[in-house]
């Protein structure tokens, strides 16, 4: 014991921070090895598909202010179902669509759909079956999950980009005290890279802590080429971690409905809880389906993201969002 106090005083300064970060990075990465081999057997507990998707009963329509200030007029569920944004086909497959047909000045809105369940959960395994997503100029897609309470119960956006986008960013929106840790890395698939760290959001700095998944088929014009594909979220107190499958190469286990995460291979994203309490920062979520018109990152990445002009201008023309619409086969549920 003494010699090795007396070793240890006798380490340069930068040693020994480099031996503490080994060892915080090695813990880190036990923890996240541990919950993402963890096999859990899943329950399915709800299944939101057909006919019967955009029941009351099921999902609400908000209709409010934009809260990203968006160039966009949500509806309620009678306004747009009456106007053709909100339908089930005759297949079953639930379509949420932008307005494509009415031509606007600029700067007015464009009437789109937000939708959240009314029931809300506290962790579980959600699986979703898109066959088609919303791209293009001025768009703002999203497939994710909020607390009541933002930023201190959470978010967790599933799918998420803008504009041209040819990739999905994952984000997760959280209180203080949460971050990615940079050695998850050589856990999550080779597609997949870590951007911003640090989770904790306000309404001034709303970045949160990305994942950018760089496979071309995991969002936008890519994913409808392939036929659409499946997003999957593991939530558990140990871990938040997400995998997409496009269409070809869907795991037999969650067409069974029988899905076992732990044979999926790795995540396209990992959030340990190693470097977040995820029990304490992450409650009470409902999941959100929207598209959103213009707004705060489709505006500021505007030009970056392959669009020309202006926003407000994009929008006026009804044209440029007969690609924007969701095409849902079914939103699932599973539970331990």
């Amino acid at each position: 014991m003494h010699f090795l106090s007396s070793f240890l005083l006798s380490l340069p300064l930068l040693s020994l921070a480099g031996h503490r970060t080994r060892s915080f990075g090695q813990q880190h990465r036990r923890a996240a090895l541990k919950a993402r081999n963890t096999t859990t057997t899943y329950v399915l507990e709800d299944f939101y598909q057909g006919q019967s998707f955009l029941n009351s009963s099921q999902w609400t329509f908000f209709d409010n202010t934009d809260p990203t200030a968006g160039l966009v007029n949500y509806q309620s569920s009678a306004d747009a179902q009456s106007k053709g944004l909100a339908y089930v086909q005759d297949d079953g497959t639930t379509v949420l669509k932008v307005d494509n047909t009415t031509t606007l000045t600029s700067g007015q809105y464009r009437d789109s759909v937000r939708i959240a369940t009314t029931k809300s959960y506290n962790g579980g395994l959600f699986i979703a079956d898109f066959y088609a997503m919303p791209y293009g100029c001025a768009t703002w897609p999203a497939f994710w999950t909020v607390g009541p309470n933002w930023p201190n119960q959470g978010e967790i956006d599933i799918i998420e980009g803008v504009n041209l986008n040819t990739h999905n960013q994952i984000t997760l929106h959280s209180g203080d005290d949460c971050a990615i840790q940079s050695t998850l890395s050589s856990l999550v698939s080779s597609n997949s890279t870590i951007g911003n760290l640090q989770c904790a959001s306000s309404a001034s700095s709303n970045t949160g802590c990305t994942y950018i998944d760089n496979d071309a088929r995991s969002y936008g014009k890519g994913f409808n080429q392939q036929g659409g594909g499946v997003y999957a979220m593991e939530w558990t107190n140990e871990a938040i971690q997400m995998w997409f499958f496009s269409r070809a190469h869907i795991p037999s286990d969650i067409t069974n409905k029988t899905p076992t995460p732990s044979s999926w291979g790795n995540p396209a994203a990992l959030f340990s809880n190693s470097g977040c309490d995820i029990g304490s920062h992450f409650s009470d979520h409902t999941i959100t389906i929207n598209t959103d018109v213009c707004g705060g990152w489709t505006e500021s990445a505007f030009s970056s993201s392959g669009c020309s002009g202006t926003c407000a201008d994009t929008v006026a023309v009804a044209s440029n969002f007969d690609n924007a619409q969701w095409s849902i086969n079914y939103v699932a549920t599973y539970q331990s």
